[in-house]
């Protein structure tokens, strides 16, 4: 099993008791079945079992013990490519529809929380994306420009409007509104039951080691490290990295790892003073770093990408990581406490068009890929659950093709 985080995870400790799941011990027939308990998993689970589609989750571990607990909980329309160079790359009408796409899928987590049966950190917020440098700033502006041009609720904001504000200086900043925070640990454990209260079944510790067609070709089987099959129509690969049945073929993509922190509690009158709004940060240089508050008044900072895939495992680099954002976050804030309680290393996948790999596999009917690479990972677990639910109840959806594994800025690549 990979190791997908090492150090010490912050959202788990916001959760008291969380609900467990049997491990599927006897065979198992479904309409779709979905390996992976993680944010896409449970998002794909929750949407099938919305629309009445039979359908199971797989996790060889426990439900958001992966990847999903070391994500910092960020939901931005905005990605990590910016929107006029994903217009040079695939064009003006498909990124402005991709990007539109990430804006609705912001909206439906704030939906789905709504129905929740507990706050989940969901929390609507506004983003301050600032210029690193003033080499920076004339492709800041024309971003700006060109998310203005089409509608998104933006505005931009000199050196004296983030001055005048923060207790920090940037040459420019966009402040995109319609973002949002999460808790990504409570939520997926919350839409977890509340899914399976609407007839998704779970279970965990259950883990998949064989994949094959039946003899007529109509049905997937999965075989389960305990010798059990699962016989599904359609098969969803939610998980976290890429399977190994798709390195190097279809998904073209990277490894990384990153580091993230989480401080101390910071007085809550304090906080609203130095942090106007609790707006999300983050800056143009690449790798970046990204900061937001949450609900109990601690802020989460992360950053220092390296281009490895395994998080880092000795304590003493892991630290001395941290504290490179520690001094980062102090840089910013000197005002507030920049000592942490928690921080941990965590591998993430970007991939090389910087667009998510959703979809059915071109050359395997029925078999799906909702792969959220990037950092805007928890966004696209809402957009492929669309795209995957549609496509099995045999609807099109309109960012299909921009996101699929067979899209035509991957063949360039």
């Amino acid at each position: 099993m990979k190791e997908l985080h090492t150090g010490e995870l912050f959202w788990p400790t916001t959760l008291q008791s969380v609900q467990t799941y049997e491990p599927l011990g006897a065979p198992l027939q479904v309409d779709v079945a979905i390996v992976g308990g993680g944010m896409s998993g449970i998002v794909c689970g929750l949407s099938l079992a919305e629309a009445g589609i039979s359908a199971a989750v797989l996790e060889r571990g426990t439900i958001a013990g992966g990847s999903s607990s070391a994500n910092t909980g960020l939901l931005q329309f905005s990605n990590d490519i910016m929107l006029c160079d994903l217009i040079d790359q695939i064009g003006e009408g498909p990124a402005v529809q991709f990007y539109k796409a990430c804006e609705e899928a912001v909206k439906r987590f704030g939906q789905i929380c709504e129905q929740l049966p507990r706050d989940v950190g969901f929390r609507n917020r506004s983003s301050l994306y600032y210029a690193s440098s003033e080499q920076d700033l004339p492709k800041l502006k024309r971003e700006f420009e060109t998310l203005k041009k089409h509608g998104f609720d933006v505005e931009f904001w000199s050196p004296d409007d983030i001055s005048s504000r923060f207790p920090f200086r940037r040459p420019g900043a966009i402040i995109t509104r319609g973002d949002a925070e999460i808790n990504p640990f409570r939520f997926i454990q919350t839409a977890a039951d509340h899914a399976a209260r609407a007839g998704l079944r779970i279970y965990e510790h259950t883990d998949i080691t064989g994949q094959r067609r039946s003899t007529n070709a109509d049905r997937h089987i999965l075989t389960t490290a305990d010798g059990h099959e699962v016989t599904a129509k359609h098969v969803i690969f939610a998980i976290g990295y890429e399977p190994e049945e798709l390195r190097g073929r279809l998904v073209k993509a990277e490894l990384n790892r990153s580091f993230a922190a989480v401080t101390r509690v910071q007085p809550s009158s304090l906080l609203d003073r130095l942090w106007p709004e609790r707006l999300m940060i983050w800056e143009t240089a690449r790798p970046y770093l990204y900061l937001r508050t949450t609900v109990d008044d601690r802020i989460v900072i992360g950053g220092l990408d390296e281009h490895t895939e395994h998080p880092i495992e000795g304590e003493k680099a892991r630290h001395k990581r941290i504290r490179q954002l520690q001094e980062k976050l102090h840089a910013l804030f000197p005002g507030l406490d920049s000592e942490f309680d928690y921080e941990w290393s965590a591998t993430f996948g970007e991939s090389r068009d910087n667009l998510p790999f959703i979809g059915e596999d071109p050359n395997i009917p029925g078999l799906y890929y909702g792969l959220g690479y990037g950092g805007n990972g928890s966004v696209y677990s809402i957009i492929a659950a669309q795209i995957i639910r549609d496509s099995i109840q045999g609807k099109d959806h309109p960012i299909a093709p921009i996101v699929g594994l067979d899209r035509p800025s991957l063949l360039k690549i």
